[in-house]
């Protein structure tokens, strides 16, 4: 083991997580004294709450610790209360890295000189997990390397023995560095940020499943590509859809590309690929809901709240709740596509109704209910339709709505038939209305229909439309 760095391993050390989401059928959380004494600890560890902090309690009317999880609030997107409430407390006990969360708007460095001061550097396996062949750990780390290599002038050769840059090890519990693993399912790896001695190195927990591809475990190629981030000198993001940010989130490793923000912090450190292959694809950009011509997949209200889909993300928003919350859809639903035509929420089954293209997926919860996917004859609708552009259930006639280019089908929800007569021209529904409806669902009565980035408010009953909104009307913009 080489010289170790305590203090640039109490601050930086870096470990990727799996996150469960919120589970919404549960009764509201409350909040004991053992979870503020958590609470407060995660702070400690997390957020940078010190002992001068707590000192100065009172003090000018200041509360440290109401500050501290102000910060931590708004880092996950939280409403900003100040106080430990139900939601704050369960991304708390969400498993998570050991690297604070600094307070940025999306990619952070460790700043400082913690980066490497060459780009040709070396990696070296020590040794192997038994959950893979020797052949698929070489292949996903090596990838992993590339992830960062693609985007920048950085090379990588690996070593056979001898002390190189990376050094990448597998190892259970106390493994010579202060920090211990903590066993399945909690910390699955950390590294240290460039700097002598121990800096870059990766340590991975050997009590965690790794895996090739598969989705049972934690796929090695996209922890090892996180802590890679980490051995180069990034920070964690606070974009959702950030390879750096806090939480594992599955993505397949056969067509995975490094996200917008994450060569954005990594090209700040290193600068850009001076051989870029000009047929590379565009790196993925998370969607901002401060985006005036941003165009909805779909919109959906769910038990009190509102879910707003564009691409692999969506937004939560409550409506007593200023903030929206954006989360990868993989996040809420691990088995839903990773993008979406249409959704609606069944009033009838309770169900969440996920499309694309020609499949429909069916949530109770968070759960893939049993036998779907399913093609989308399911509610009866023609061969000939190969995509649905929007769907919403309507309260008044209990029926659910699907727009199709310029037309509309009606599906009966309690006979589980589609009605007769259908498809109908979409002005039969809401008269002067020519352009295709992106996406719609109603709300204290009205009728909210979004096509393009206009948003129309109905009455249904009397045909007429009311005004026309914004797309930020629901959706605020979170800059």
């Amino acid at each position: 083991m080489r010289s170790l760095n305590l203090c640039i391993f109490l601050s930086l050390t870096a470990a990727v997580v799996y996150s469960l989401p919120l589970d919404r059928d549960q009764p509201p959380q409350q909040i004991t004294h053992k979870d503020e004494e958590f609470a407060e600890s995660y702070l400690k560890s997390f957020f940078n709450l010190t002992k001068e902090h707590e000192r100065s309690f009172g003090r000018q009317g200041v509360n440290p610790m109401a500050e501290k999880l102000r910060d931590m609030q708004r880092f996950f997107g939280l409403n900003i209360t100040g106080s430990v409430d139900a939601d704050t407390m369960q991304m708390m006990k969400k498993a998570r890295c050991g690297v604070p969360d600094t307070q940025v708007a999306r990619f952070s460095t460790f700043g400082g000189d913690l980066k490497w001061q060459t780009t040709a550097l070396t990696y070296r396996i020590l040794n192997y997990t038994p959950d893979m062949s020797r052949a698929e750990v070489d292949d996903s780390m090596e990838k992993a390397l590339n992830v960062w290599a693609r985007v920048t002038p950085l090379t990588f050769r690996r070593m056979e023995r001898g002390t190189a840059d990376i050094m990448i090890s597998f190892a259970r519990r106390s493994h010579g560095d202060s920090y211990p693993f903590d066993g399945p399912q909690g910390t699955l790896a950390h590294a240290f940020a460039p700097s002598t001695g121990i800096g870059g190195d990766a340590h991975f927990d050997e009590d965690e499943d790794f895996t090739y591809r598969s989705t049972s475990g934690y796929v090695l190629f996209l922890v090892a590509a996180h802590e890679f981030g980490h051995s180069l000198g990034l920070g964690h993001s606070r974009d959702p859809g950030a390879l750096m940010h806090s939480n594992y989130i599955y993505k397949n490793p056969d067509t995975f590309q490094l996200p917008l923000d994450d060569v954005n912090g990594i090209q700040s450190l290193y600068g850009p690929n001076g051989n870029v292959n000009p047929n590379e694809p565009t790196p993925p950009k998370t969607p901002n809901s401060c985006d005036a011509t941003m165009v909805l997949d779909a919109v959906i209200t769910l038990r009190g709240e509102m879910l707003f889909f564009k691409g692999s993300f969506f937004w939560r928003k409550h409506p007593q709740n200023p903030r929206a919350r954006q989360s990868l859809i993989s996040s809420f639903w691990p088995n839903a596509p990773e993008k979406v035509d249409a959704a609606f929420e069944s009033h009838q089954t309770d169900q969440v109704y996920l499309f694309k293209g020609r499949q429909v997926w069916a949530f109770s919860g968070y759960d893939l209910v049993s036998g779907f996917p399913r093609n989308i004859d399911y509610f009866g609708l023609p061969r000939n339709v190969n995509k649905i552009n929007a769907a919403l259930y309507d309260t008044d006639t209990h029926r659910t709505l699907f727009f199709v280019g310029d037309q509309y089908y009606s599906y009966d929800e309690a006979r589980r038939t589609m009605d007769a007569g259908f498809p109908k021209s979409i002005e039969t529904l809401l008269p002067g209305h020519t352009s295709k409806v992106t996406a719609g669902f109603q709300y204290r009565g009205y009728t909210y229909i979004y096509s393009g980035s206009n948003m129309l408010e109905y009455s249904l009953r009397t045909g007429k439309l009311i005004r026309v909104l914004r797309n930020d009307y629901f959706l605020p913009c979170a800059n």
